[in-house]
């Protein structure tokens, strides 16, 4: 799926919280071309907008509270926030942040599938979520990893309708069948530490480069360059501050 805009039920923003909010905005700015645009209204508590462009492309945030890390978080726009944390409730999931007013801007709320991975509910007002998608420098691509794989495919359907193609290795989440993310187990090359996530992609011209540059601008590279068969070629890095996330060649999407 080629998502353009944003789409009900579907992947619609990504935003980083972050102990160091300005290494952040100048190692995504290096790296993706992003423009920082800082909201000044003290409620809004230092929220910025990352714009490729003047497109709206990922938020970034301070840290509010000590429970929190630094870590990407995929959101997914829906119709009805309350609605939908009653949908993964009733699904097994738990919520992590009640259904909350943002400013003027849309409903909010924070959730957990059964197996522990979060993400967010976007209803948006004044603020749909991005304005770019599958574009160099901007969100194409969401991936969940998790150890119970089986729990997930039964979980996302009840919650958003997604369509599921499960092949013998991945899992491919779509809307009417056409896919716009993905599900990997979490085997033995996962630190057994390390809890179920998503993980957002975004689009680059150049895959190795993009790596090479991470890594220069003090991130890591967690996964190297790597073509998948009959897919993309893609690659995981970390920022400085260690959020972990996914790159694809733009283009090359399912």
């Amino acid at each position: 799926m080629k998502q353009t805009e944003v789409t009900v039920g579907a992947p619609s923003w990504a935003e980083i919280t972050t102990a160091d909010p300005a290494a952040a905005k100048a190692f995504y700015g290096e790296l993706f071309g992003w423009r920082a645009e800082t909201d000044p209204r003290p409620e809004a508590g230092g929220y910025t907008v990352m714009h490729l462009g003047d497109a709206a492309a990922a938020g970034l945030s301070p840290l509010y509270g000590p429970a929190q890390r630094t870590a990407w978080t995929v959101s997914f726009a829906v119709q009805d926030a309350d609605a939908t944390v009653a949908r993964v409730t009733s699904a097994g999931g738990q919520v992590l942040m009640e259904p909350m007013e943002v400013l003027d801007i849309g409903r909010f709320a924070v959730v957990a599938d059964p197996s522990g991975a979060a993400f967010s509910l976007w209803q948006a007002r004044t603020f749909a979520g991005a304005g770019v998608f599958n574009e160099p420098g901007s969100l194409g691509w969401a991936e969940l990893l998790t150890r119970d794989t089986e729990g997930a495919r039964a979980f996302y359907p009840q919650v958003f309708g997604w369509t599921v193609d499960a092949g013998e290795s991945y899992t491919q989440w779509g809307l009417d069948g056409a896919d716009f993310g993905g599900m990997l187990a979490m085997g033995e090359q996962f630190p057994p530490d390390l809890p179920p996530h998503w993980l957002p992609y975004f689009a680059v011209a150049d895959v190795d480069g993009t790596a090479a540059r991470a890594a220069t601008l003090g991130g890591d590279v967690l996964m190297p360059p790597t073509s998948v068969p009959a897919g993309p070629r893609i690659a995981v890095l970390r920022d400085p501050q260690g959020a972990a996330f996914g790159v694809y060649l733009a283009g090359t999407e399912g």
